[in-house]
């Protein structure tokens, strides 16, 4: 398997702008609905393309699955979001990191520091 081809120059803007877009739509949740996740990302201006990367942040490992069986494709959801989380450590590290949880639960990590628009109290 191998991540989608299309990749946006910036995932830690991309993420950062969607993210920021699905909270002050449909409220700051674990997950979110693949077409909340696909309007939002589009609504912004991205590419269909980057439309993947979106969802493996934002939506459930068993939504992101399911969208792609549905389509036929097959994208890499670990590689993907672990080339994400890498672009968002800078530097940092997320190795420990169980790659399921919800954007919300990553342990240890400042998230105000990625996404300063983040309620997190």
């Amino acid at each position: 398997m191998s991540a989608c081809h299309l990749e946006p120059k910036d995932k830690k803007q991309l993420i950062s702008d969607v993210g920021e877009r699905l909270v002050a739509q449909h409220g700051q949740k674990k997950y979110y609905k693949p077409e909340e996740v696909q309007q939002a990302t589009l609504d912004l201006g991205y590419q269909f393309d980057y439309v993947c990367w979106a969802y493996c942040i934002f939506t459930s490992p068993e939504d992101f699955t399911m969208i792609h069986e549905a389509l036929g494709e097959i994208c890499d959801y670990i590689k993907m979001k672990g080339e994400v989380l890498a672009d968002l450590a800078q530097g940092g590290s997320f190795l420990d990191l169980d790659i399921d949880l919800s954007w919300l639960e990553w342990p240890d990590i400042d998230l105000t520091v990625i996404f300063d628009w983040v309620d997190f109290t």
